[in-house]
């Protein structure tokens, strides 16, 4: 492993902005690591595109960087990092925080084991109860401004179905959030063994936002091998 340091680039789920990052952020400047959030086009205020538009940028964001790098995604995240970051050889390691791990020809919805809907046009709804669903622990002024935040999102890319796996030969780190009422626990503990390693910390689906710090310094010890 190299003894740089390596910089964060972190991929954000469904219906988020990458200021969702931002406290996490801060926190990761203050252990001295430098970091990136990444905007996925399907994610509003203008969403288009699909599952291959977002690794696309995810893959760029990284090819800009030319030292090693560490990539955490969240949620959805994990479904176009698994696509985008294969075969890019400055990646030392991939995060999956409370997030998808498809395999090759898998996709999110077929993670959950529902058939693909008619069409994959069109938006897929944001969560009919926010606070409760994504932000359970969080602070309710934190809360509040992320549910503020929350933007559209495609349904294409919960369709779309993935040709590589990066976690097939990046390493790669599961860290599964104990009390999640958005993606449920049992089906994280079954993606997590895809893994190398798995973490347990205990919180709702946005530990970014909850307990940046403690995440910060859990991403820190992952960092460092």
């Amino acid at each position: 492993m190299s003894t740089e340091r390596p910089t964060f680039v972190l991929v954000p789920g469904a219906w988020h902005l990458p200021s969702t990052w931002d406290l996490l952020r801060g926190e990761l400047d203050a252990l001295g690591y430098a970091s990136r959030a990444v905007k996925l086009p399907t994610t509003g205020p203008d969403p288009r595109g699909g599952l291959r538009d977002d690794a696309e940028v995810i893959r760029a964001a990284i090819e800009t960087i030319g030292g090693p790098v560490v990539v955490v995604a969240h949620s959805y995240g994990g479904i176009p990092a698994t696509e985008g970051v294969a075969g890019l050889p400055n990646v030392q390691h991939l995060v999956y925080l409370a997030a998808y791990v498809p395999d090759v020809d898998e996709s999110l919805i077929a993670l959950h084991g529902a058939p693909d809907p008619e069409s994959s046009e069109g938006l897929f709804p944001i969560v009919s109860d926010p606070r409760a669903q994504l932000y359970a622990d969080v602070p309710r002024a934190v809360a509040d401004l992320a549910i503020g935040r929350l933007v559209d999102q495609r349904l294409q890319p919960f369709v779309d179905r993935v040709t590589r796996a990066a976690w097939h030969t990046v390493p790669s780190t599961y860290i599964l959030t104990e009390r999640d009422a958005s993606l449920p626990v049992e089906l994280q503990e079954q993606m997590a063994t895809r893994a190398k390693h798995i973490h347990r910390i205990p919180t709702s689906h946005s530990p970014f936002l909850s307990r940046p710090a403690e995440l910060a310094a859990l991403l820190d010890r992952v960092a460092r091998g």
